[in-house]
């Protein structure tokens, strides 16, 4: 039973967003087998895909963490559901809390349950401008680019994000 480091994605436009995505992260970091390092500033973020919904607020954390991708998995589904998600049939849709493993130590991972590194990350201003915020140098382990690269190879008019001023 090793320490990991994993960076996690979080989430909503549904509600009291910035508290959704602070409760979800704290529900995470309640118990002694996950601990937040670092976070990100948080962001407002214009939805990619399905467009006709309110904006996002988004940020991400850096932990440290006992549990395996699995149990890590389990867990922020877990707090998901807890906050009252409900999964929408439209994908990409309205959410109350998203949250999602971006990066676990420098595992790539493939399997019907789980992908690791996140399969959309290296296209998404919302998850690489909050990584960056925390470590731009961090490199995506299949592209072997640092997460600033990815992010500055964005189409600079897609994705808009907006910092959203608040007191942690």
């Amino acid at each position: 039973m090793g320490i990991h480091t994993a960076y996690i994605g979080a989430g909503s436009n549904i509600g009291n967003k910035l508290l959704n995505c602070k409760n979800g992260i704290a529900a995470l970091t309640r118990d002694n087998k996950t601990v937040l390092k670092d976070r990100s500033k948080f962001y407002k973020t214009e939805p990619v895909h399905y467009k006709d919904q309110d904006w996002f607020v988004n940020w991400v954390v850096k932990i440290e963490t006992t549990l395996d991708p699995f149990e890590l998995l389990n867990e922020l589904k877990s707090i998901e559901r807890d906050t009252g998600r409900v999964y929408n049939p439209i994908r990409f849709g309205s959410r109350t809390l998203d949250l999602d493993i971006i990066l676990y130590d420098n595992l790539v991972k493939n399997s019907a349950d789980l992908i690791i590194p996140h399969p959309r990350m290296y296209k998404r201003r919302f998850v690489l401008r909050p990584i960056c915020d925390i470590d731009p140098k961090i490199v995506h382990p299949v592209l072997k680019k640092d997460m600033q690269y990815l992010l500055d190879i964005l189409d600079e008019n897609e994705q808009r994000i907006i910092e959203y001023p608040c007191d942690y």
